[in-house]
C-alpha cells in the first residue's frame, strides 16, 4: 500500500501508524485519541520493534493519515493478509461465507449531507474470520460493490449466502463465476419468482393433505422460549417456471420457524408467532447441508455485527470522514481476527482484549512478534 503523503514532510513511518493504530485497537482504543494516547504509555515498549525516529505520532498526525489511507487499497491489503495468514476449516465438505452489510450509524454528516458508512462484509462461518470488506459508494446498494467484494477470495467450491437484497441474476452470475454456490433468501423483491415459490409449497407442504415431508423437524427450547423448525425441499424445478433463466438453481427451500414464549406460572405460552422463509440455492450438495447453512448465515451477525457494537462500540464512533471511518472499520476487523485466532488464551473477547492491553507478552503473541 502507497503511502499518500508527502514524503519530504513525513516525521513518521506509515508501518509505525499502522502497527500502532493495531495494537491500539487491540487494547481497547475507539479513537484516534485513544490510539496516540496508547502509544505513548507504550512507548518503551513499541520502541522495541518499531522505529519511531521521532516518538509517536500525534492524534492529529493517526487522524490525518487515516484520512489520506486509500480505502479501498487499506481493504485489499486487508484481503491479501486474512489470505496468507489465516486458513479457514470447512465444514460438512464446503466451507461457508456469510455476505451482509452493516451500518456505522453514527458516521453521519449532516452539515456535509453526508449518510452513515455502509460496509458490506464476507464471513467465514467456520472459522469466525472476517475475510473481506468493501464500502459501499454514496448513493449506491451492496449488490455494487459485491463483485469487487468477491475478487481476490478463494471460492471455489464455497457456499456463499446473501439476504434477499441479492436475489438478482446479477449476483447468482458473479457467485458461479468464481466457482462458488449461492444460497439466497428469497422475498417480494422477487414478485414472480416468490409468487411460484410460496403457492408450491402451501399446495405441497402446508395444506391438510399435503404429502411432502420435511427434511429436518426440531425443536429447542432456550431463554424462555420454545422454537420448533421445519425444512423442506423442492429439487424439482419444473415446478417453477420463473426460475429458468437463473443460473444453475438446483434446489428450493422453505424454512418453517414457529416460536412460542412460555409461561413461567405454567399454563398456555404467553406468546405464539409463525414465520416461513424461502431460499434458492445452486448447490447440490445434501438438504440437510444447507439447512444448516440457512442456520449459520446469522453467524455474520451475532459474532460480528454484535462484537463491533458491543464489544468495539462501532455505532458509537463519530469519525465522520469516511475514509477515516472506512480504514477504522478494516482495523476493528483486524483486531477481531487476531483475537479470534489465538489459542494460547480462554475467554471472551472482552476479557482477551484487556490482557492485550495489560500484558506485552501477550500483546507480540497476538501480532505475531
Amino acid at each position: 500500500m502507497e503511502d499518500p503523503r508527502e514524503a519530504a514532510k513525513t516525521e513518521h513511518l506509515l508501518q509505525d501508524i499502522l502497527a500502532i493504530a493495531v495494537c491500539a485497537v487491540l487494547a481497547g482504543a475507539e479513537s484516534f485519541d485513544d490510539i496516540a494516547l496508547y502509544g505513548r504509555y507504550k512507548l518503551d515498549w513499541l520502541s522495541q520493534f518499531l522505529a519511531l525516529a521521532n516518538g509517536i505520532p500525534s492524534y492529529d498526525t493517526f487522524r490525518r493519515v487515516f484520512m489520506l489511507i486509500d480505502a479501498s487499497a487499506f481493504e485489499t491489503c486487508f484481503l491479501s493478509w486474512t489470505r496468507s495468514v489465516f486458513k479457514g476449516p470447512k465444514n460438512d465438505n464446503i466451507s461457508h461465507i456469510a455476505i451482509d452489510g452493516k451500518t456505522m450509524r453514527r458516521s453521519f454528516d449532516r452539515r456535509k449531507e453526508q449518510s452513515p458508512l455502509h460496509v458490506v462484509s464476507a464471513f467465514s462461518t467456520g472459522s469466525g474470520l472476517t475475510l473481506a470488506q468493501r464500502v459501499i459508494p454514496a448513493k449506491s446498494g451492496e449488490a455494487s460493490v459485491l463483485p469487487e467484494l468477491l475478487k481476490g477470495l478463494d471460492l471455489n467450491g464455497c457456499l456463499i449466502s446473501l439476504d434477499a437484497l441479492h436475489c438478482q441474476k446479477t449476483t447468482a452470475e458473479a457467485i458461479r463465476s468464481e466457482g462458488a454456490d449461492y444460497l439466497i433468501a428469497l422475498k417480494g423483491n422477487q414478485k414472480t419468482i416468490h409468487r411460484e415459490v410460496v403457492k408450491y409449497f402451501d399446495a405441497n407442504v402446508f395444506k391438510q393433505s399435503a404429502k411432502l415431508k420435511a427434511i429436518y423437524d426440531a425443536f429447542d427450547e432456550t431463554h424462555g422460549r420454545s422454537v420448533r423448525r421445519r425444512v423442506f425441499v423442492c429439487a424439482d424445478l419444473a415446478a417453477f417456471k420463473a426460475l429458468n433463466n437463473w443460473p444453475d438453481v438446483n434446489q428450493v427451500f422453505a424454512v418453517e420457524t414457529i416460536s412460542s414464549v412460555n409461561n413461567p406460572h405454567g399454563g398456555k405460552p404467553r406468546k405464539i408467532s409463525a414465520d416461513i422463509r424461502y431460499f434458492i440455492t445452486s448447490s447440490t450438495i445434501d438438504a440437510l447441508t444447507i439447512s444448516a447453512a440457512i442456520r449459520n448465515h446469522w453467524a455474520i451477525e451475532n459474532s460480528l455485527h454484535w462484537v463491533l457494537d458491543v464489544g468495539f462500540r462501532e455505532d458509537d464512533c463519530r469519525v465522520r470522514d469516511r475514509n477515516a471511518a472506512a480504514n477504522l472499520s478494516v482495523l476493528r476487523k483486524i483486531a477481531i481476527n487476531l483475537v479470534k485466532s489465538d489459542k494460547s488464551q480462554k475467554g471472551s473477547i472482552k476479557g482477551r482484549r484487556k490482557a492485550a492491553a495489560w500484558n506485552n507478552d501477550y500483546m507480540q503473541n497476538l501480532i505475531g512478534l
